[in-house]
This record gives C-alpha cells, sequence and structure tokens, in this order.
C-alpha cells in the first residue's frame, strides 16, 4: 500500500512527540535523539509496520530499538 509523504511525516512528527513525551524531551531533543540512533530511518523504512501500532508500542519499542544502537533513554 502507498502512503502520502504527508501521511508519513505527520504520523512521524506525531510520534517523536509522543516519544519525547515519555522522557521529558521537548519536540526537537526527541527528533534529534531519534534521528542519532537511527530511529527515524527505521521508521521511514518500515513506515507501513510502525504507523499500525500504538504509540505506547511503539515508543516503548523505538526505545528498545535506539538503545541498542548507543542510546541511553529506556
Amino acid at each position: 500500500m502507498d502512503f502520502s509523504n504527508r501521511d508519513k511525516v505527520e504520523w512521524t512528527l506525531i510520534f517523536a512527540l509522543e516519544f519525547g513525551r515519555r522522557f521529558g524531551l521537548t519536540l526537537k531533543q526527541a527528533f534529534n535523539y531519534l534521528s542519532r540512533f537511527n530511529g527515524i530511518e527505521f521508521v521511514t523504512q518500515n513506515y507501513d509496520y510502525c504507523h499500525t501500532q500504538s504509540f505506547q508500542s511503539i515508543v516503548s519499542d523505538m526505545a528498545e530499538y535506539c538503545h541498542r544502537k548507543g542510546g541511553a533513554l529506556i
């Protein structure tokens, strides 16, 4: 299934916002963290899976993923 770029960007921003809320980060800090530890790349490449998950679930999964890539949040 093809998704519009707008849908992907909107979902990714909301995801980053939820990630930031969970860890007490601003949107910019959350996006930078996710970018640094390949979370944004993962979401971009696997959007068809990621957007079907609850934000609570994907935030937890992404925290673990980024932790394995060297991130300190978990």
